[in-house]
């Protein structure tokens, strides 16, 4: 399957914020992206989406089917749209990440999903580092890495994903593999997305704030904000994980607030996270490309740009695909997995020596 080096993978992610499936194709042979391919999307139901917010912070064990019919449908109805795949990279649904503790469980199928496919689907890419002693996320930066080659970058640059939670890669691209020592630092900065669409979910029957319409009418109340930022995770030394309710407490540091001030706070609460986390960063990015859906809010990128001291842009300011980076990401993954290549490593996971994660399920390997 990998004998000329390069295939079409096809990526698939769906988020903490659990808003849809995300699918994409690329070109690579696991360290260089060749092309970009077509991508597609397919959203989950206001019923489905409750099914899978039920399932949240459980771990295996029984009750889980619903969710499971979920993810494993939607991904079949959107993956069938993609007949030139020859390879899958399947992330399945976070539900709860806890790596010095229970673990990190993400809920899917990928050896039905190779069945249903008729494809060999690569999933499971976290197990393995955690087991290891790695915090089993972010596991985009090695993608990240690759993407910083591809536009030409020659100085130091973030990749910035505000999705369900934050998470940054600082990288330097002038390194020869994404496992070298230098090549990158990755960590999650703190919650993005994720509470704010509780919020709006809890208090106005809405998916998301759009565009900040709500933020852009409130002010950040001061208090609320020191408050969370004296949570302990900030003075953890990177790498660091986060699953997606660690920050719970974040709505009830807003309780009192009205409808705008409380999506302002929670709004400035996730860019202060970000300015923190640049403390980290080795060297001073030239640049911090933004990708998921925080770029989409102005309120979001002003913050960001007014406390950075360098260009914050969307990624496609860039010529990348903000909707679609980590569904390419593990369509890069799932060909680095099938080569036998690292796909994390100290600076970005903590684990302790270059790992690649990820189990490979074949058609053939599952028929009865």
């Amino acid at each position: 399957m990998l004998k000329d080096g390069a295939v079409w993978a096809l990526g698939a992610m769906s988020g903490t914020s659990l808003d849809g499936v995300d699918a994409a194709m690329l070109h690579t042979d696991g360290l260089r992206i060749l092309d970009f391919g077509t991508s597609g999307y397919r959203a989950y139901f206001e019923g489905e989406r409750a099914v899978l917010r039920a399932a949240l912070g459980r771990w295996p064990g029984a009750g889980l089917e619903p969710a499971l019919e979920v993810i494993q449908s939607a991904h079949v109805e959107l993956l069938t749209q993609f007949p030139g795949a020859q390879l899958v990279g399947f992330h399945g649904q976070t539900l709860a990440h806890e790596p010095r503790g229970r673990g990190t469980h993400q809920l899917g199928d990928g050896a039905a999903l190779a069945q249903a496919l008729g494809k060999p689907v690569v999933w499971d890419f976290r197990s393995a580092d955690v087991s290891l002693g790695g915090e089993g996320a972010p596991l985009a930066p090695f993608f990240h890495w690759a993407c910083a080659r591809h536009i030409g970058a020659t100085e130091p640059l973030c990749f910035l994903n505000l999705g369900g939670v934050g998470n940054l890669t600082w990288v330097d691209p002038r390194a020869e593999t994404p496992e070298a020592e230098g090549a990158l630092l990755a960590f999650d900065t703190g919650p993005a997305n994720a509470p704010i669409n509780d919020l709006v979910a809890e208090r106005l029957g809405l998916d998301c704030d759009l565009d900040g319409r709500l933020a852009r009418k409130g002010r950040v109340e001061d208090g609320a904000l020191e408050l969370f930022l004296d949570e302990g995770f900030f003075r953890k030394m990177p790498p660091k994980s986060l699953d997606r309710d660690d920050f719970s407490l974040m709505l009830d540091l807003v309780r009192e607030l009205s409808d705008a001030d409380a999506a302002a706070t929670m709004t400035g609460m996730a860019a202060a996270a970000v300015m923190q986390g640049m403390e980290h960063c080795p060297k001073p990015p030239a640049r911090v490309l933004v990708t998921g859906g925080g770029r989409k809010n102005p309120v979001m990128m002003r913050m960001l740009a007014a406390g950075l001291d360098c260009p914050v842009e969307p990624v496609e300011k860039a010529g990348l695909d903000g909707d679609m980076l980590e569904a390419q990401a593990f369509a890069y993954l799932a060909v680095r997995v099938a080569r036998g290549l690292p796909t994390s490593a100290p600076d970005t996971t903590g684990v302790a020596a270059p790992v690649g994660g990820g189990q490979i399920s074949r058609p053939e390997s599952v028929q009865g």
